[in-house]
């Protein structure tokens, strides 16, 4: 039997509430690239400096990102962006959207960045497994159940 969950808790809803909007993953990939000023990540990502304020601020307020204060020589006190470990948290998944974009949007020449493992260099994958280290390969092998702040129809 099917149990019918209801939407209003939705663990993906809610975490596209915070992530889910395309300049704030471009402000994520370039923080996981290791850009923490202003002006390097409107560069890098050409968003509209409106926009990229706007995205800094909530990715600070909800916690992804933490302001630490610098100064260059002779300037104002400025303020670069680092991740947090919430923020690091979201590393798979920014992985997973670039691996799905190489799959199926890439064109003949390949994907334009492959990720390589520091240590040993081999190429990074990505797997999806159980609790036991089985690999799952897809949603037909994977049993939706009912948590604790589940609300049933």
């Amino acid at each position: 039997m099917i149990v019918p969950f209801r939407v209003d808790n939705c663990s993906i809803e809610r975490t596209l509430d915070v992530v889910g909007e395309k300049w704030t993953f471009l402000v994520l990939r370039e923080a996981f690239s290791g850009v923490r000023r202003f002006a390097d990540m409107q560069a890098h990502t050409g968003a509209p400096r409106q926009v990229l304020s706007a995205r800094l601020t909530r990715l600070v307020e909800e916690g992804l990102l933490r302001k630490v204060p610098y100064r260059e020589p002779g300037q104002r006190q400025r303020d670069e962006y680092r991740l947090t470990d919430k923020g690091r948290d979201l590393y798979p998944l920014l992985v997973a959207l670039m691996h799905w974009g190489d799959r199926y949007l890439s064109g003949e020449e390949g994907p334009p960045t492959l990720l390589t493992h520091r240590d040993c260099g081999a190429p990074v994958e990505q797997y999806l497994r159980c609790a036991e280290g089985h690999e799952v390969s897809g949603p037909r092998e994977v049993t939706p159940l009912p948590g604790a702040a589940c609300r049933t129809a």
